[in-house]
């Protein structure tokens, strides 16, 4: 519509325009001096009329395009006076202007959201340019964790904080990364992981600073105080009986010694009552060694072996224990040719414990079997599974089945699967049981 109406408009003056010079050059012609001065006035009147309606409306979209440059969306343009086709034209000016104030309050909504949340999180973050070293954008936790105040450029961070200067900006964390950082009267243990990003001509550094030295430590302290809650109760339970006993034996030696009888005191008492003693004494020592079992495993030793080989092993070592029982261990190997790459000796341990479970499980079960095998899983994941037809684990003690010293054994010291667990961890596996009571339990090492 605006089109056909600046059209018509614009048809009508270059008609005018051309008549005029028409009656121009009808004067100049036939030397009509009327027809002359007629047709220079409507000529003149014709082009300027023509100019003008064209400038106009180039003065208008200039104007338009200034705001747009200025980024001036505030502007109104009247659309209720001057020509039609003007007031058309204002109209797709302030839907424009409209439009985009629009989607700028909407960005700038998204942006105060986004701002607010990241505020929230516990989580360092900064990106900055890295050409000029102009910071985009710093987050609170940032400037707490580190102790700064607000910077504008990461300059401010070199001149007061060489170090962290290095740490943070100069060195690239492509994987997340533990480092201490060096304060002004401590050490801060932090996690870093950055990325770089390009926006228009420009590339841009994001880094994310995780401090976990609160983590560290309040973990730390919940795992002494159920160390120190198991070890407390453990202790206690060997200690009390000690204790009580030796205070009778203290009782009675010290009751004939102030009042002796006729009868001698019983030495085969006294013998019976230090022996007593003795293996409560012995057992809290082997607590004690039992407990430092599970510290002793720090690092493994890979070396790449073939499955078939560490079953050979297993079978030799387990012959021993088996010859007095009716249990039936099958090995199965689908690929004489699989390899893992693990530390040997700690895997045959795992596997040793995990087997000497299942046959305690299999116990008073009619054709006890146990089933050891290797292959790969869907992911292309090694894993070794030992499967066994035994009475299961209840559902109920199935999350506390990994707690260091819970066992269901009267003999049992509850670390053999604590230790189990540690060892994969150190393989970077991790090992996953399942189990239904009275249908037997299946163990897998994940690698």
């Amino acid at each position: 519509m605006t089109y056909k109406s600046y059209l018509f408009a614009l048809t009508v003056r270059v008609l005018g325009l051309l008549i005029a010079l028409t009656l121009l050059a009808f004067g100049i012609v036939w030397f009509h001096t009327y027809a002359l001065l007629g047709g220079t006035l409507l000529s003149v009147i014709a082009v300027y009329n023509l100019y003008r309606f064209v400038i106009k409306r180039f003065l208008e979209v200039d104007d338009f395009f200034e705001s747009v440059k200025y980024r001036d969306f505030s502007r109104w343009f009247v659309e209720t006076k001057g020509p039609q086709d003007i007031r058309q034209l204002h109209k797709g000016f302030n839907l424009v202007n409209k439009t985009i104030k629009a989607i700028d309050s909407e960005r700038q909504a998204q942006f105060v959201y986004l701002q607010k949340i990241l505020e929230m999180v516990n989580i360092g973050i900064i990106a900055y340019n890295v050409e000029s070293g102009d910071v985009l954008w710093a987050n609170d936790s940032l400037l707490k964790t580190l102790d700064f105040p607000s910077f504008k450029n990461i300059s401010f961070v070199e001149k007061r904080r060489p170090k962290i200067y290095d740490e943070l900006f100069e060195t690239y964390h492509s994987n997340t990364t533990s480092v201490t950082l060096e304060m002004r009267q401590e050490t801060l243990k932090v996690l870093i992981s950055d990325t770089v990003f390009e926006m228009a001509e420009d590339s841009f550094k994001l880094i994310v600073l995780q401090n976990i030295e609160e983590t560290l430590n309040r973990n730390e302290s919940e795992a002494w105080k159920k160390l120190l809650s198991v070890m407390t109760h453990e202790i206690m339970n060997s200690i009390a009986p000690i204790t009580s006993l030796a205070e009778t034996l203290q009782k009675n030696i010290q009751e004939s010694m102030e009042q002796p009888h006729p009868e001698t005191l019983e030495l085969e008492d006294i013998n019976a009552g230090l022996n007593s003693i003795k293996k409560r004494s012995e057992g809290l020592m082997k607590f004690a060694k039992t407990y430092r079992s599970l510290n002793k495993v720090t690092h493994v030793n890979k070396t790449k072996i073939k499955a078939s080989v560490l079953f050979d092993n297993i079978n030799e070592l387990m012959k021993p224990s088996l010859e007095n029982k009716e249990v039936t261990l099958v090995f199965k190997l689908d690929d004489p040719n699989l390899s893992f790459e693990l530390d040997a000796y700690l895997i045959e341990q795992v596997l040793i414990n995990l087997i000497l479970n299942a046959i305690d499980a299999t116990e008073g079960i009619r054709q006890p079997q146990i089933i050891v095998s290797a292959d790969l899983s869907h992911k292309a994941t090694g894993q070794i599974k030992v499967a066994d037809n035994g009475s299961g684990i209840p559902a109920e003690i199935m999350d506390s089945i990994f707690v260091p010293f819970f066992s269901t054994k009267k003999t049992g010291s509850g670390i053999g699967l604590s230790l189990c667990k540690q060892i994969m961890l150190l393989h970077g596996g991790k090992i996953q049981l399942q189990s239904s009571e009275n249908q037997g339990t299946l163990v897998s090492l994940l690698f």
